[in-house]
């Protein structure tokens, strides 16, 4: 297991984008076809920037657990004004139930959005990929290191398909250029970063006595980490890409940290934290203070701060102090959300598909690692970490809900 991700970081350059003319799309009318698997907000917020990012697609098919979610994606996206044209989805090409994403990607789409909870994706993904299908896969792309590995397995054999991911940053024109600047040395070495997610908190949809258990969790996934892989995984996964980002990609060495629930202790919200603070260390010695929070009425704030030897920096406020002076990102400011959809429909068309596997599930597995350092109370290095063979859900049929991780205990 350990080689495995080692051989897919020394081949990281080839998972980035090689050159393979069977990705061209052949289209009559050079049209693509989209399919949504995952019928809530990001999703249908997906689609949206896919149809604002190009005039030739189709959206043809919706999946989703539940009917109803379908439902009102489907209402929402056809009044949508950059979708309406481009709405094509019947009831025939609209597929619930748990197996829904199979039917979709069936049904003759080119592009598949996955959406869901990320406990599904894994599945999703390879099932989309062994059917030639290309993706643009929601963060984080799972919950647990078996399903992590998967993941960068079935990106290794995805052959001339595109894998675009959503971790947005990475194709925001300012924190590229903030990034590239970094990387050429505007600060000096890197020492440490601060890495800050603090937010207000997420929805919540409720109880209904007719919902079986399975159901209440599914449809409040964000709070069970069987299906969202908590909050670390779920939100902050943005804050750790862009730490690893910096780290040229390459994986912290250790993790420790502390964490917790401390106002969203009720019930409703399943087994997941409300904050996070963890520590990441890299072989040189830099290391990565990370910290996320989802509380009302707090003091919020979302930034990167980079300390090199010769400066710092802040990802998201696109300036550099550093030893030639002050510098502020002023150049263009598209949407993040639709130019990575620009890029991967252009690799489609181009026959030069992107594959962002390698970074997409090094950021999931360093999220991961935090948040089971927290729950644990334990030290974890990365190397004994990738041996883990845990994976998380309930047994068949037994969908209880699970106790609240203790350090020390856990």
């Amino acid at each position: 297991m350990k080689a495995t991700v080692a051989s897919a970081a020394a081949s990281g350059l080839a998972l980035s984008g090689a050159s393979n003319a069977a990705g061209y799309h052949h289209g009559v009318d050079d049209t693509l076809k989209i399919g949504l698997i995952g019928c809530g907000g990001r999703g249908t917020g997906a689609v949206i920037d896919a149809c604002k990012a190009d005039s030739q697609v189709q959206v043809t098919a919706l999946a989703d657990a539940f009917a109803d979610r379908i439902q009102i994606c489907r209402d929402g996206l056809k009044n949508q004004p950059d979708v309406a044209s481009k709405f094509a989805v019947t009831d025939d090409t609209c597929f619930d139930g748990m197996d829904g994403y199979k039917h979709l990607i069936d049904s003759g789409v080119d592009v598949v959005l996955l959406a869901q909870p990320p406990y599904f994706r894994p599945e999703s993904l390879k099932y989309a990929v062994e059917a030639g299908k290309h993706v643009f896969c929601e963060k984080p792309v799972a919950v647990d290191v078996p399903g992590a590995l998967s993941v960068l397995e079935t990106c290794k054999n995805a052959g001339g398909k595109s894998i675009v991911s959503g971790l947005c940053w990475r194709y925001d024109l300012a924190v590229r250029e903030v990034m590239s600047r970094i990387k050429d040395g505007a600060i000096g070495d890197i020492k440490a970063i601060q890495a800050n997610y603090l937010t207000g908190e997420l929805w919540h949809r409720g109880n209904d006595p007719s919902w079986s258990q399975m159901e209440y969790q599914l449809r409040n996934w964000l709070y069970f980490a069987w299906l969202s892989g908590d909050m670390i995984a779920e939100q902050h996964i943005h804050s750790l890409d862009k730490a690893l980002w910096l780290m040229n990609d390459e994986p912290p060495a250790v993790c420790y940290g502390i964490g917790g629930r401390q106002k969203r202790t009720g019930r409703e919200f399943g087994n997941v934290y409300d904050h996070f603070a963890c520590c990441y260390e890299w072989a040189d010695g830099t290391r990565c203070f990370s910290y996320c929070r989802q509380m009302n009425g707090c003091f919020n704030e979302t930034d990167d701060f980079v300390f090199g030897t010769k400066g710092t920096a802040r990802t998201l406020k696109f300036e550099i102090d550093g030893h030639a002076g002050k510098w502020e990102y002023s150049g263009r400011k598209p949407s993040m959300y639709e130019v990575e959809h620009q890029h991967l429909f252009r690799s489609i068309r181009e026959g030069n598909p992107i594959n962002n596997g390698n970074y997409m599930v090094y950021s999931t597995l360093m999220a991961i690692m935090g948040r089971d350092a927290c729950y644990t109370g334990k030290r974890i290095k990365w190397d004994e970490f990738l041996n883990d063979q845990t994976k998380l859900g309930p047994a068949l049929g037994n969908f209880e809900q699970w106790p609240v991780p203790i350090p020390g205990d856990t």
